[in-house]
Protein backbone atom coordinates (compact mmCIF):
# COMPACT_ATOMS: atom_id res chain seq x y z
CA UNK A 1 0.00 0.00 0.00
CA UNK A 2 1.39 3.40 -0.97
CA UNK A 3 0.58 6.96 -1.88
CA UNK A 4 3.00 8.61 -4.26
CA UNK A 5 3.20 12.01 -5.93
CA UNK A 6 5.17 12.61 -9.13
CA UNK A 7 6.00 16.07 -10.46
CA UNK A 8 6.32 16.32 -14.25
CA UNK A 9 7.30 19.30 -16.41
CA UNK A 10 9.22 21.34 -13.84
CA UNK A 11 12.72 20.08 -14.50
CA UNK A 12 13.48 16.35 -14.26
CA UNK A 13 10.67 14.05 -13.17
CA UNK A 14 10.87 13.70 -9.40
CA UNK A 15 8.89 12.16 -6.57
CA UNK A 16 7.20 14.25 -3.90
CA UNK A 17 5.50 13.36 -0.67
CA UNK A 18 1.72 13.22 -0.75
CA UNK A 19 1.57 16.47 1.27
CA UNK A 20 3.95 18.25 -1.11
CA UNK A 21 2.00 17.01 -4.13
CA UNK A 22 -1.33 18.18 -2.69
CA UNK A 23 0.10 21.65 -1.96
CA UNK A 24 2.09 22.11 -5.18
CA UNK A 25 0.91 24.94 -7.44
CA UNK A 26 3.95 25.57 -9.64
CA UNK A 27 4.65 24.79 -13.30
CA UNK A 28 4.20 21.33 -14.78
CA UNK A 29 1.66 18.93 -13.33
CA UNK A 30 1.48 16.65 -10.31
CA UNK A 31 0.19 13.11 -10.36
CA UNK A 32 -0.91 11.79 -6.95
CA UNK A 33 -1.56 8.05 -7.07
CA UNK A 34 -2.86 5.76 -4.35
CA UNK A 35 -2.95 1.97 -4.63
CA UNK A 36 -4.68 1.38 -1.28
CA UNK A 37 -7.63 2.67 0.73
CA UNK A 38 -5.71 3.32 3.90
CA UNK A 39 -7.44 6.22 5.66
CA UNK A 40 -4.50 8.69 5.96
CA UNK A 41 -3.53 8.16 2.34
CA UNK A 42 -7.12 8.43 1.25
CA UNK A 43 -7.54 11.74 3.03
CA UNK A 44 -4.51 13.06 1.16
CA UNK A 45 -5.99 11.95 -2.13
CA UNK A 46 -9.48 13.33 -1.60
CA UNK A 47 -8.64 16.52 0.19
CA UNK A 48 -8.03 20.00 -1.15
CA UNK A 49 -9.54 21.01 -4.47
CA UNK A 50 -11.38 17.74 -5.29
CA UNK A 51 -15.17 18.18 -5.53
CA UNK A 52 -17.28 15.89 -3.40
CA UNK A 53 -18.73 14.11 -6.46
CA UNK A 54 -15.23 13.40 -7.79
CA UNK A 55 -14.01 12.26 -4.36
CA UNK A 56 -16.90 9.82 -4.02
CA UNK A 57 -16.18 8.46 -7.50
CA UNK A 58 -12.51 7.94 -6.62
CA UNK A 59 -13.18 5.91 -3.47
CA UNK A 60 -16.33 4.03 -4.56
CA UNK A 61 -16.21 0.31 -3.77
CA UNK A 62 -17.79 -0.80 -7.05
CA UNK A 63 -17.02 1.03 -10.27
CA UNK A 64 -17.42 0.64 -13.99
CA UNK A 65 -15.59 2.46 -16.81
CA UNK A 66 -17.00 5.95 -17.24
CA UNK A 67 -16.11 9.50 -18.17
CA UNK A 68 -17.97 12.52 -16.80
CA UNK A 69 -17.16 16.19 -16.97
CA UNK A 70 -17.20 18.21 -13.77
CA UNK A 71 -16.50 21.90 -14.44
CA UNK A 72 -13.01 22.03 -16.02
CA UNK A 73 -12.06 18.52 -14.93
CA UNK A 74 -13.15 15.00 -15.71
CA UNK A 75 -13.71 11.79 -13.79
CA UNK A 76 -12.19 8.97 -15.87
CA UNK A 77 -12.56 5.34 -14.77
CA UNK A 78 -10.90 2.59 -16.82
CA UNK A 79 -10.38 -1.14 -16.38
CA UNK A 80 -7.23 -3.04 -17.32
CA UNK A 81 -5.19 -6.15 -16.53
CA UNK A 82 -3.70 -6.31 -13.06
CA UNK A 83 0.00 -6.57 -12.36
CA UNK A 84 -0.61 -9.84 -10.50
CA UNK A 85 -2.92 -12.75 -11.19
CA UNK A 86 -5.43 -12.81 -8.34
CA UNK A 87 -8.45 -15.09 -8.09
CA UNK A 88 -11.23 -12.52 -7.83
CA UNK A 89 -14.58 -12.10 -9.54
CA UNK A 90 -13.48 -8.95 -11.44
CA UNK A 91 -10.90 -9.97 -14.02
CA UNK A 92 -9.77 -6.38 -14.65
CA UNK A 93 -8.46 -3.78 -12.22
CA UNK A 94 -10.12 -0.39 -11.96
CA UNK A 95 -8.18 2.88 -12.08
CA UNK A 96 -10.17 5.97 -11.12
CA UNK A 97 -8.75 9.37 -12.13
CA UNK A 98 -9.76 12.94 -11.37
CA UNK A 99 -8.07 14.95 -14.12
CA UNK A 100 -7.83 18.71 -14.52
CA UNK A 101 -5.20 21.27 -15.52
CA UNK A 102 -2.01 20.87 -13.50
CA UNK A 103 -3.01 17.87 -11.41
CA UNK A 104 -4.23 14.28 -11.58
CA UNK A 105 -5.46 12.22 -8.63
CA UNK A 106 -5.85 8.50 -9.18
CA UNK A 107 -6.59 5.36 -7.18
CA UNK A 108 -6.39 1.62 -7.76
CA UNK A 109 -7.35 -1.02 -5.22
CA UNK A 110 -4.93 -3.51 -6.77
CA UNK A 111 -1.73 -2.83 -8.75
CA UNK A 112 -2.44 -2.15 -12.42
CA UNK A 113 -0.01 -3.60 -14.96
CA UNK A 114 0.01 -0.42 -17.07
CA UNK A 115 1.13 1.81 -14.17
CA UNK A 116 4.79 0.76 -14.29
CA UNK A 117 4.91 1.35 -18.06
CA UNK A 118 3.30 4.80 -17.72
CA UNK A 119 5.84 5.79 -15.03
CA UNK A 120 8.68 4.70 -17.32
CA UNK A 121 7.21 6.84 -20.10
CA UNK A 122 7.05 9.77 -17.69
CA UNK A 123 10.74 9.38 -16.85
CA UNK A 124 11.53 9.17 -20.57
CA UNK A 125 9.75 12.48 -21.19
CA UNK A 126 6.81 11.04 -23.18
CA UNK A 127 4.19 12.14 -20.62
CA UNK A 128 4.22 15.88 -20.03
CA UNK A 129 0.66 16.87 -19.05
CA UNK A 130 -2.59 15.36 -17.71
CA UNK A 131 -3.85 14.63 -21.22
CA UNK A 132 -0.69 12.63 -21.98
CA UNK A 133 -1.19 10.65 -18.77
CA UNK A 134 -4.76 9.63 -19.60
CA UNK A 135 -3.81 8.83 -23.20
CA UNK A 136 -0.85 6.74 -22.00
CA UNK A 137 -3.08 4.71 -19.69
CA UNK A 138 -5.68 4.20 -22.42
CA UNK A 139 -3.01 3.13 -24.91
CA UNK A 140 -1.20 0.70 -22.59
CA UNK A 141 -4.37 -0.89 -21.18
CA UNK A 142 -5.68 -1.55 -24.68
CA UNK A 143 -2.31 -2.96 -25.80
CA UNK A 144 -2.18 -5.37 -22.86
CA UNK A 145 -5.77 -6.51 -23.30
CA UNK A 146 -5.54 -7.06 -27.06
CA UNK A 147 -3.43 -10.27 -27.00
CA UNK A 148 -5.52 -11.70 -24.14
CA UNK A 149 -8.70 -11.26 -26.15
CA UNK A 150 -7.04 -12.68 -29.26
CA UNK A 151 -5.92 -15.72 -27.24
CA UNK A 152 -9.55 -16.52 -26.44
CA UNK A 153 -10.32 -16.57 -30.16
CA UNK A 154 -7.34 -18.85 -30.83
CA UNK A 155 -8.43 -21.25 -28.09
CA UNK A 156 -11.89 -21.35 -29.61
CA UNK A 157 -10.37 -22.13 -33.03
CA UNK A 158 -8.61 -25.12 -31.45
CA UNK A 159 -11.90 -26.28 -29.95
CA UNK A 160 -13.57 -26.07 -33.36
CA UNK A 161 -10.79 -28.18 -34.88
CA UNK A 162 -11.16 -30.81 -32.19
CA UNK A 163 -14.91 -30.77 -32.60
CA UNK A 164 -14.52 -31.52 -36.31
CA UNK A 165 -12.47 -34.59 -35.39
CA UNK A 166 -15.27 -35.58 -32.96
CA UNK A 167 -12.87 -35.40 -30.01
CA UNK A 168 -15.54 -34.04 -27.71
CA UNK A 169 -14.97 -35.57 -24.30
CA UNK A 170 -12.97 -32.74 -22.70
CA UNK A 171 -14.32 -29.81 -24.73
CA UNK A 172 -17.37 -28.98 -22.63
CA UNK A 173 -15.34 -27.51 -19.75
CA UNK A 174 -12.94 -25.69 -22.10
CA UNK A 175 -15.72 -24.05 -24.09
CA UNK A 176 -17.55 -23.04 -20.91
CA UNK A 177 -14.36 -21.46 -19.53
CA UNK A 178 -13.71 -19.51 -22.75
CA UNK A 179 -17.27 -18.24 -22.82
CA UNK A 180 -17.12 -17.18 -19.16
CA UNK A 181 -13.84 -15.32 -19.74
CA UNK A 182 -15.25 -13.58 -22.81
CA UNK A 183 -18.28 -12.42 -20.82
CA UNK A 184 -16.07 -11.22 -17.95
CA UNK A 185 -13.82 -9.23 -20.30
CA UNK A 186 -16.67 -7.74 -22.32
CA UNK A 187 -18.33 -6.52 -19.14
CA UNK A 188 -15.65 -3.82 -18.94
CA UNK A 189 -14.14 -3.62 -22.44
CA UNK A 190 -17.27 -2.12 -24.00
CA UNK A 191 -17.63 0.56 -21.26
CA UNK A 192 -13.89 1.34 -21.63
CA UNK A 193 -14.61 2.09 -25.29
CA UNK A 194 -17.54 4.33 -24.41
CA UNK A 195 -15.61 6.19 -21.70
CA UNK A 196 -12.69 6.96 -24.00
CA UNK A 197 -15.02 7.98 -26.82
CA UNK A 198 -16.72 10.43 -24.47
CA UNK A 199 -13.39 11.82 -23.23
CA UNK A 200 -12.13 12.40 -26.78
CA UNK A 201 -15.15 14.60 -27.49
CA UNK A 202 -14.81 16.82 -24.41
CA UNK A 203 -13.26 20.26 -24.95
CA UNK A 204 -10.51 20.80 -22.35
CA UNK A 205 -7.49 23.06 -22.69
CA UNK A 206 -5.36 20.38 -20.99
CA UNK A 207 -6.34 17.78 -23.61
CA UNK A 208 -4.25 18.36 -26.74
CA UNK A 209 -5.21 17.17 -30.19
CA UNK A 210 -2.53 14.46 -30.26
CA UNK A 211 -3.90 13.21 -26.92
CA UNK A 212 -7.36 12.98 -28.49
CA UNK A 213 -5.86 11.05 -31.40
CA UNK A 214 -4.27 8.49 -29.07
CA UNK A 215 -7.47 8.23 -27.02
CA UNK A 216 -9.55 7.65 -30.16
CA UNK A 217 -7.05 5.02 -31.30
CA UNK A 218 -7.37 3.22 -27.94
CA UNK A 219 -11.16 3.52 -28.10
CA UNK A 220 -11.11 1.97 -31.57
CA UNK A 221 -8.99 -0.89 -30.25
CA UNK A 222 -11.44 -1.40 -27.39
CA UNK A 223 -14.31 -1.38 -29.90
CA UNK A 224 -12.60 -4.08 -31.95
CA UNK A 225 -11.97 -6.14 -28.81
CA UNK A 226 -15.62 -5.78 -27.79
CA UNK A 227 -16.68 -7.08 -31.21
CA UNK A 228 -14.21 -9.97 -30.95
CA UNK A 229 -15.48 -10.85 -27.48
CA UNK A 230 -19.07 -10.79 -28.71
CA UNK A 231 -18.07 -13.09 -31.56
CA UNK A 232 -16.28 -15.42 -29.13
CA UNK A 233 -19.36 -15.55 -26.92
CA UNK A 234 -21.66 -16.36 -29.84
CA UNK A 235 -19.25 -18.94 -31.27
CA UNK A 236 -18.93 -20.54 -27.84
CA UNK A 237 -22.70 -20.83 -27.57
CA UNK A 238 -22.87 -22.36 -31.05
CA UNK A 239 -20.05 -24.80 -30.28
CA UNK A 240 -21.79 -25.78 -27.06
CA UNK A 241 -24.96 -26.55 -29.00
CA UNK A 242 -23.00 -28.59 -31.54
CA UNK A 243 -21.25 -30.41 -28.72
CA UNK A 244 -24.58 -31.21 -27.11
CA UNK A 245 -25.95 -32.47 -30.45
CA UNK A 246 -22.89 -34.65 -31.01
CA UNK A 247 -23.12 -36.13 -27.54
CA UNK A 248 -26.82 -36.81 -28.03
CA UNK A 249 -26.09 -38.38 -31.43
CA UNK A 250 -23.38 -40.55 -29.90
CA UNK A 251 -25.71 -41.68 -27.13
CA UNK A 252 -28.39 -42.46 -29.70
CA UNK A 253 -25.93 -44.54 -31.75
CA UNK A 254 -24.84 -46.47 -28.69
CA UNK A 255 -28.42 -47.02 -27.62
CA UNK A 256 -29.26 -48.23 -31.14
CA UNK A 257 -26.30 -50.63 -31.11
CA UNK A 258 -27.33 -52.01 -27.74
CA UNK A 259 -30.91 -52.39 -28.95
CA UNK A 260 -29.75 -54.23 -32.10
CA UNK A 261 -27.58 -56.62 -30.10
CA UNK A 262 -30.42 -57.24 -27.66
CA UNK A 263 -32.88 -57.78 -30.50
CA UNK A 264 -30.53 -60.30 -32.18
CA UNK A 265 -29.94 -62.27 -29.03
CA UNK A 266 -33.56 -62.24 -27.88
CA UNK A 267 -34.75 -65.02 -30.27
CA UNK A 268 -31.45 -66.85 -29.87
CA UNK A 269 -31.86 -66.81 -26.11
CA UNK A 270 -35.40 -68.12 -26.51
CA UNK A 271 -34.26 -70.98 -28.80
CA UNK A 272 -31.32 -72.02 -26.63
CA UNK A 273 -33.51 -71.85 -23.54
CA UNK A 274 -36.21 -73.91 -25.21
CA UNK A 275 -33.77 -76.57 -26.41
CA UNK A 276 -31.97 -76.60 -23.11
CA UNK A 277 -34.97 -77.71 -21.08
CA UNK A 278 -34.31 -80.91 -19.15
CA UNK A 279 -37.29 -82.81 -20.52
CA UNK A 280 -37.69 -85.79 -22.85
CA UNK A 281 -38.67 -85.37 -26.48
CA UNK A 282 -36.07 -82.81 -27.60
CA UNK A 283 -35.76 -83.41 -31.39
CA UNK A 284 -32.50 -84.95 -32.65
CA UNK A 285 -30.99 -85.10 -29.18
CA UNK A 286 -29.12 -88.28 -30.03
CA UNK A 287 -27.80 -87.08 -33.42
CA UNK A 288 -24.06 -86.16 -33.54
CA UNK A 289 -24.71 -83.13 -35.78
CA UNK A 290 -27.51 -81.70 -33.63
CA UNK A 291 -25.31 -79.22 -31.68
CA UNK A 292 -23.73 -77.79 -34.80
CA UNK A 293 -27.09 -77.69 -36.50
CA UNK A 294 -28.49 -75.55 -33.67
CA UNK A 295 -25.43 -73.25 -33.89
CA UNK A 296 -25.91 -72.87 -37.65
CA UNK A 297 -29.59 -72.10 -37.16
CA UNK A 298 -28.79 -69.41 -34.57
CA UNK A 299 -26.23 -67.80 -36.91
CA UNK A 300 -28.72 -67.88 -39.76
CA UNK A 301 -31.37 -66.28 -37.57
CA UNK A 302 -28.93 -63.51 -36.53
CA UNK A 303 -28.05 -62.81 -40.17
CA UNK A 304 -31.73 -62.61 -41.06
CA UNK A 305 -32.34 -60.12 -38.24
CA UNK A 306 -29.39 -57.97 -39.41
CA UNK A 307 -30.64 -58.10 -42.98
CA UNK A 308 -34.05 -56.95 -41.80
CA UNK A 309 -32.43 -54.04 -39.91
CA UNK A 310 -30.47 -53.10 -43.02
CA UNK A 311 -33.59 -53.22 -45.19
CA UNK A 312 -35.32 -50.88 -42.74
CA UNK A 313 -32.26 -48.55 -42.83
CA UNK A 314 -31.84 -48.77 -39.07
CA UNK A 315 -28.09 -49.35 -39.28
CA UNK A 316 -27.20 -46.00 -40.88
CA UNK A 317 -25.26 -43.48 -38.81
Amino acid sequence: MSCDAILVGDGPVRHLTAEEGAAYAGPGFVWIHVDSVDEPELSMLTGGDIPEVAANALVATETRPRCERIDEGAIVNLRGPGAQDVEVSDRLVSIRMWVRRGKVNSLTRRPLAATAIVIDQMKAGAVKDPGDLVAAYAREISRELDPQVAELGDQLDDCESELESRNIYHLRGTIARIRAEAIAYRRFVAPDRDALGTLAQLEFDWLAEDDRLHIREAADRFARMAEELEAVRERSALLHEQLTDLRAEEIDQRSLLISIVAFIFLPLTFITGLLGMNVAGIPYKDEPWAFWGVCAFCVLLGVLVLAWFARRHWLRR
